[in-house]
C-alpha cells in the first residue's frame, strides 16, 4: 500500500504544475495586452486633444464669381441727423448691379429711421430691382468700440442672405461721397482678382500700443440704449504675443471669401 502513494502523487502533481504554468501565462498575456491597448488609447486621446481646433477648417468658402463685371455690396451707415446725407450718398453710389444695406443707429429718432425705410420702399427703381434694403433692427453703434464691428457683421450677414452674388463688401458712412462713378469703378475692378482686399493698415502702432492696445475699454453700446463714448478702466493688459497687432482705417473694401 505504501508503494502506491508516490505513484498517485506523481499522477496529479504534473497536471497541477502544467495548469499553474498555463494560468500564469494567460494572466501575463491578458495584463500585457490590456495595458498596451489602454496606453495606446491614452496616447491617441492625448494626441487628439493636442490637435488645434479652428473654425476656419470647417468652413466652406464659396468660389469667386466668373462674371466678367463684378458686383459690389455696400453698407452705408449713419446716426442722429444723418438721414438726408445717407439718402444723398445712396443715390450717388447706386448702380443696378450692386447691393445696398442702409442703417441709422438707435441714436437717430424713430421718425428719422422710419423716413429712411419709407424712402427705400417707395423709390420706384429700388422697388423694381430689390437691391436696396434698410436694416430694420437698428443697432447702437459706438465709434472705436466693438459695436462698430458687430454692426458691420450684421449688415454683411443680411447682404449674404438677401443680396445674392456679389464680389466685394464696402462699408461707408453717410458723410462719404464717391469721387468716381460706379461704372468706372466696376470697370477697374473687372481686371483684378476677386480675392484681393483693400485695407489701410500698418504694424507700426507707435503710441497706440500704450493708449489703444493696453487699456481695457467698455463699449456702452453693448448694454445701454443711451449713446456715449467708450470709456477706459484703470486696469491695463499686456500686449498680446500670440499674434501681431495692426492699426488702420475702419473703412475698407473686403472680398466675399474674406467676409465669409
Amino acid at each position: 500500500m505504501e508503494t502506491n502513494k508516490p505513484q498517485k502523487k506523481k499522477k496529479w502533481f504534473l497536471p497541477l504544475v502544467l495548469s499553474l504554468l498555463l494560468s500564469t501565462l494567460l494572466i501575463f498575456i491578458t495584463v500585457f495586452t490590456s495595458s498596451s491597448s489602454s496606453s495606446s488609447r491614452l496616447y491617441k486621446t492625448r494626441v487628439k486633444n493636442e490637435l488645434p481646433h479652428f473654425v476656419e477648417s470647417k468652413l466652406k468658402v464659396s468660389a469667386t464669381s466668373k462674371d466678367p463685371v463684378p458686383r459690389l455690396a455696400y453698407l452705408i451707415s449713419g446716426s442722429k441727423g444723418d438721414g438726408e446725407s445717407l439718402k444723398r450718398t445712396l443715390k450717388a453710389l447706386y448702380h443696378p448691379r450692386n447691393q445696398y444695406a442702409v442703417h441709422l443707429d438707435l441714436e437717430a429718432s424713430a421718425e428719422e429711421r422710419m423716413d429712411l425705410a419709407k424712402f427705400v420702399k417707395n423709390e420706384p427703381l429700388f422697388t423694381k430691382l430689390g437691391n436696396v434694403r434698410a436694416v430694420v433692427r437698428a443697432n447702437l453703434v459706438t465709434y472705436r468700440g466693438p459695436t462698430m464691428v458687430t454692426n458691420t457683421l450684421h449688415a454683411a450677414a443680411i447682404l449674404f442672405k438677401e443680396g445674392g452674388d456679389w464680389d466685394w463688401f464696402i462699408n461707408l458712412s453717410a458723410s462719404d461721397y464717391p469721387l468716381v462713378t460706379q461704372d468706372d469703378l466696376l470697370h477697374v475692378l473687372s481686371s483684378i482678382p476677386r480675392n484681393l482686399n483693400f485695407i489701410e493698415h500698418t504694424s507700426d502702432i507707435g503710441w497706440k500700443e500704450n493708449q489703444r492696445a493696453k487699456p481695457v475699454i467698455i463699449d456702452p453700446g453693448l448694454y445701454s440704449l443711451q449713446k456715449s463714448d467708450v470709456f477706459w478702466v484703470s486696469e491695463k493688459r499686456s500686449v498680446p504675443t500670440a499674434y501681431k497687432l495692426f492699426t488702420g482705417s475702419a473703412w475698407m473694401m473686403l472680398s466675399r471669401p474674406f467676409i465669409e
